[in-house]
């Protein structure tokens, strides 16, 4: 029998603590993810006034179904909470039950799986902009079970972007710029185009390292140009790591041993080494997202398995900073659910996870002490020829304005 603990999630936060990240904040619960209906795998960007969908999906490890109620949140460009009351940017009622919900069958570990749609005949995003969803139980307002983000975009811009390994830093070696322009000739009476436009970019998913510009580099007619831009720079990092536990019996992609104890199935990774030094090698990648997937089952969502997962690092020691398993699988988060663990009998790092079987995309960065960015070039190395999916958001708010209105958003890849 395998004796080891996990993290399952944080405990209770008060509300006041919980801010506007994507998170899980109930132990019992795991598997957030939000996807745009049709494309799983892509960013949770959906046009306004379309037949666009998102759903955002979790469990709940449960023998039955809970009352829970959702709300939506308007954010600005910087996540933070909007002036806009409620009609301003919702048509009906912020006020929704969780009704769609299915009991886990032919599964050790019972869960239920629970779907929330957006838009749906409750609840009518009428703003573009940045949105929180949260979902509470039925009998506590105060404090969130979980939250989700997601874009909602009303196009005025047309955004052209290209990705170069030539950048201000160096060329064709670690890094990886952004070169963009913004198209503003449909937005009327624009007073001050420095001032009233912003731009978000964001690689993989990842909001550690996301930028928020707050101006263009100059202006061009009605184009806003933004180049030679050093927020426009990112390290390059490398190809996402990928395993896979879709099988009950038979170690997958990236697993070295699969072992049952009463509970759970354990997946053990291959012990894994540094790739700083090595050469690039292009593999296929999800960009750190994952899918749920049992290759034995009909409905993956309700009867793939909880199974433990055990990551290892051959690292020496660093008293400098940790390093952390990011990804979709971790929420994209610094927490101690996700940090690894220095072994001084194994002199190595190690974290186990408690994850729904499926196929993962994941890395490991290093966290100096006293930040939250994460780097990619202690353990994965930084290799300019890197695919990387990079989203683009462009928000305008004019002199009036009580809050930004998201107004374009494109996704651009490097090295393809």
């Amino acid at each position: 029998m395998i004796v080891v603990m996990v993290c399952h999630a944080p405990c209770f936060a008060d509300s006041r603590q919980t801010g506007t990240s994507q998170a899980i904040f109930a132990p019992s619960f795991s598997s957030l993810q939000v996807e745009v209906d049709g494309a799983p795998l892509a960013p949770p960007v959906i046009y306004l006034n379309t037949s666009d969908r998102i759903t955002v999906k979790f469990d709940e490890r449960a023998d039955d179904m809970r009352y829970m109620r959702y709300d939506i949140v308007a954010c600005d460009s910087d996540w933070r909470p909007s002036q806009l009351i409620e009609s301003e940017y919702i048509d009906g009622f912020n006020d929704g039950y969780v009704t769609d919900y299915t009991l886990s069958s032919l599964t050790p570990t019972n869960y239920v799986h629970y779907e929330i749609q957006l838009p749906n005949d409750e609840i009518r995003i009428t703003h573009p902009g940045n949105y929180l969803l949260r979902v509470f139980d039925e009998d506590d307002r105060d404090i969130p079970l979980l939250q989700a983000r997601f874009y909602v975009v009303d196009p005025a811009v047309a955004i052209g972007a290209e990705v170069t390994s030539r950048t201000d830093i160096d060329t064709n070696n670690a890094h990886q710029q952004l070169i963009i322009n913004v198209q503003t000739d449909k937005i009327k009476n624009v007073e001050n185009y420095f001032n009233e436009f912003k731009l978000v970019a964001i690689q993989n998913g990842r909001p550690d390292n996301a930028v928020l510009l707050t101006r263009p580099s100059r202006i061009d007619g009605h184009t806003l140009v933004y180049d030679h831009s050093r927020q426009l720079i990112f390290p390059a990092g490398n190809e996402y790591r990928r395993f896979e536990t879709v099988s009950d019996k038979y170690p997958g992609m990236g697993v070295e041993h699969v072992i049952w104890d009463d509970t759970y199935p354990h997946y053990e990774l291959y012990p894994a080494d540094s790739r700083r030094y090595e050469p690039y090698l292009y593999d296929q990648t999800q960009y750190g997202r994952y899918t749920v997937r049992n290759d034995a089952v009909t409905d993956s969502d309700s009867q793939a398995k909880y199974c433990i997962v055990h990551f290892t690092l051959n690292e020496p020691q660093r008293i400098d900073g940790d390093y952390y398993i990011e990804g979709d699988l971790t929420g994209r988060r610094f927490s101690p659910d996700n940090r690894m663990i220095y072994n001084q009998q194994t002199q190595r790092y190690e974290a186990s996870l408690l994850l729904k079987q499926g196929s993962y995309n994941y890395q490991y960065l290093f966290v100096p002490k006293g930040t939250q960015k994460g780097m990619t070039q202690p353990i994965e190395g930084d290799k300019y020829e890197t695919v990387n999916q990079y989203t683009i958001l462009v928000y305008h708010r004019g002199p009036m304005d009580r809050a930004d209105s998201l107004i374009g958003a494109a996704t651009v890849t490097s090295g393809i």
